[in-house]
């Protein structure tokens, strides 16, 4: 569960492979100290913003193809490679080589060649330091510092621009060009062939119609801000196509290589971490710590490391955390959270207290001071057993219908019974063997998703019309062991 008492981790540089190539030669490989410090010093901190590091075979995998990638580009031994824990589609990197890949995206290529080529994209973004551009003029140190002056408060920030947006620096288009063209060389050089960088950007396609297709279910798991940086164009796969056949073809290739890929992925945790808790539609529920909420209808929820941001209609937005009581006392944990949120600035506030659902709770109506007028915060405290707490803090016009849903939010917090914790289970990929019969639609129907053809297609770089040949492997998402 995330706890969000704390100040948030630094600025963190971001990208989900959307761009293409600028002319001109091509830059010189290089790690500054400079970068290695600030990357070894972020890299603690980006873990715990974004799930922490996913342990296992498959990150293992994962860091010897990437330093297989950096040694293409010259870097050999200079980079550090790490599979994030969320389901998030992403890759990013940072100044100092650090390039991290998500379980989310890792779950969605189809192959070794088109992981090879996201793990090059990226150490094309650290050779072209388009990482320390974008640092240097970020979003941060341009708008967000105009927001937090008004109070001195990141929280407020936070909640004000749902979060992640402020803490996402941004490739330009000849940037994004730059790191597809060098990705491409990149696979060449590593001995791949170069046109699984276009099949990548394909898949990336592919995971962007079905979000928009399952928009109910994806939109209350993915992060919508860092998740993507460039909106995905048919221009930008026709580009890399064109530089991938421009390589005069070498009998030497290494093949795809999807049978390593798939033997890797068999097991791979999927959607939601238990330890995280599971987002199922408009509910949050976790099944370590017992708790539950349910978001009244038109309400989306995002599912972070750091706290669970709810997007709600008539501009409704905030979220939910946690934390440890001060001495045991919900007030004092109130009276923390409402500081941190008001800062520096002037706040008058109405308190109640009442129980919610048999727990003990502690309700906040902030109208804080700004100079582009009153901000209305809605608070709520719950005392959550074993010296912990819960909260949420929402962000809502002063009208009626607005204040009727955060109190309908409000009141839905509650502890999980032992059956209801019983029956929560995390999702996994299984790769399974294609027999003699089986069709899109019976593999499908082994699905534990609630739009499973849709998945099933996603997963396995499927397009409609496609069919299926005996003794092909494919993944298939399953429910846990117990």
């Amino acid at each position: 569960m995330p706890r969000i008492l704390r100040p948030l981790a630094s600025l963190v540089t971001a990208s989900l492979l959307l761009g293409s190539c600028g002319g001109g030669p091509e830059p010189v490989a290089r790690v500054s100290e400079e970068d290695r410090v600030y990357g070894a010093e972020q890299h603690p901190r980006l873990l715990a913003e974004f799930g922490g590091a996913y342990a296992g075979e498959e990150a293992r995998y994962v860091a010897a193809l990437g330093e297989k990638m950096a040694t293409a580009a010259g870097l050999q031994g200079q980079c550090t490679f790490t599979l994030v824990n969320t389901d998030v589609v992403n890759a990013f990197a940072v100044p100092g080589c650090y390039i991290y890949v998500t379980r989310g995206l890792f779950a969605i290529v189809t192959s070794e060649a088109e992981l090879a080529s996201v793990l090059g994209h990226e150490v094309g973004h650290i050779v072209g330091a388009h990482s320390r551009r974008q640092e240097q003029r970020s979003i941060w140190r341009t708008i967000g510092v105009i927001a937090v002056s008004l109070t001195g408060s990141e929280q407020l920030t936070r909640l004000a621009s749902q979060a992640a947006q402020y803490f996402t620096l941004r490739y330009s288009r000849a940037q994004e060009y730059d790191s597809d063209a060098l990705g491409i060389r990149y696979l060449e050089a590593a001995g791949y062939d170069p046109h699984a960088a276009p099949d990548m950007l394909a898949a990336l396609g592919r995971q962007e119609q079905f979000l928009t297709a399952t928009s109910g279910r994806d939109q209350a798991s993915a992060i919508p801000e860092w998740a993507s940086s460039h909106p995905l164009t048919e221009n930008r796969i026709a580009r890399a196509q064109g530089l991938a056949r421009k390589i005069e073809p070498n009998p030497d290739t290494l093949p795809e290589n999807e049978a390593a890929y798939l033997a890797e992925v068999d097991g791979l945790l999927y959607a939601d971490d238990p330890e995280q808790g599971f987002v199922l539609g408009r509910s949050f529920v976790h099944p370590l710590m017992r708790i539950a909420f349910t978001a009244p209808p038109g309400f989306t929820l995002t599912n972070s490391p750091q706290a669970i941001m709810l997007t709600g209609p008539r501009g409704l937005r905030g979220e939910f955390g946690g934390g440890a009581m001060p001495d045991g006392r919900l007030d004092r944990y109130a009276e923390a959270l409402v500081r941190q949120i008001v800062g520096q600035g002037e706040a008058q506030a109405q308190v109640s207290q009442a129980l919610v659902n048999g727990l003990p709770a502690i309700f906040v109506q902030l109208s804080v001071a700004s100079r582009q007028g009153t901000v209305p915060i809605s608070i709520a405290a719950y005392e959550g057993g074993d010296g912990q707490a819960y909260h949420f803090a929402i962000l809502s016009p002063p009208t009626e219908p607005s204040l009727d849903r955060v109190a309908e939010l409000f009141r839905s917090f509650r502890r999980l019974s032992s059956d209801e914790v019983a029956r929560l289970r995390p999702r996994v990929i299984r790769t399974v063997i294609v027999a003699m019969g089986d069709t899109i639609d019976t593999l499908a129907g082994r699905m534990a998703d609630a739009h499973p053809r849709e998945l099933f297609q996603l997963l396995n770089g499927l397009s409609r019309g496609d069919r299926l040949r005996p003794g092909q492997r494919v993944k298939i998402v399953s429910w846990a062991d117990r």
